[in-house]
C-alpha cells in the first residue's frame, strides 16, 4: 500500500510513473502476419498524439492515421501505442514526426503499402495535415544527398 498525505493523495516520487517507464523501456515490435495468403489493409488511428514544438516548446496535438498492407509482418499494437506516446516530450516538427513514424514502420515491417498521416490541430489559426506513403517514395533517390546548396 502506498503512503498517503492528509489530503488522500500519494506524495510525489523520484521514481518515474509506470506509464513513463513503459514508454522508456518500449521498442517497436513486429509479429508474423497470420494471413499471408491474401491481401488486406490495416487502418489504425491514434487520436491522442502529442509532441512539442521545436521552437516554442508548446505541445502540438494530432491524430496519427496509419494505413498499411502487410507483407510478412504486422505491427504489435501495444508497442505502437507506447512508441507513439514516446513523442510527447520530444521537440520535433509536424513534418519530422510524421516522416520519422513512416521511416520506422517501413524499416520494421517492409509492408506492401504504407501511408502515415498526421492531422494536427489548429494552432495559431493554421491547420497542418501531412501525408507520406510508399507510392510517393518508390524509386526516388535520397534527395538530401543530391540537393544542391546555394554555394554549389
Amino acid at each position: 500500500m502506498s503512503p498517503r498525505t492528509s489530503t488522500g493523495q500519494t506524495p510525489p516520487s523520484s521514481e518515474p510513473a509506470y506509464g513513463t517507464r513503459a514508454i522508456l523501456e518500449n521498442s517497436l515490435e513486429r509479429w508474423p502476419n497470420p494471413e499471408q495468403e491474401q491481401r488486406y489493409r490495416v487502418t489504425l488511428s491514434f487520436p491522442e498524439f502529442t509532441c512539442l514544438c521545436p521552437r516554442s516548446g508548446y505541445p502540438d496535438f494530432a491524430t496519427i492515421r496509419i494505413v498499411y498492407d502487410p507483407e510478412a509482418f504486422i505491427v504489435e499494437l501495444k508497442s505502437l501505442k507506447l512508441y507513439l506516446n514516446g513523442f510527447r516530450d520530444q521537440r520535433i516538427s509536424h513534418e519530422g514526426s510524421v516522416n520519422r513514424i513512416f521511416r520506422d514502420l517501413v524499416t520494421l515491417l517492409a509492408p506492401r503499402f504504407l501511408e502515415v498521416t498526421g492531422d494536427f490541430n489548429v494552432r495559431g489559426n493554421l491547420k497542418t495535415v501531412i501525408t507520406i506513403d510508399t507510392e510517393m517514395n518508390m524509386g526516388r533517390p535520397n534527395r538530401r544527398s543530391s540537393r544542391k546548396t546555394p554555394s554549389d
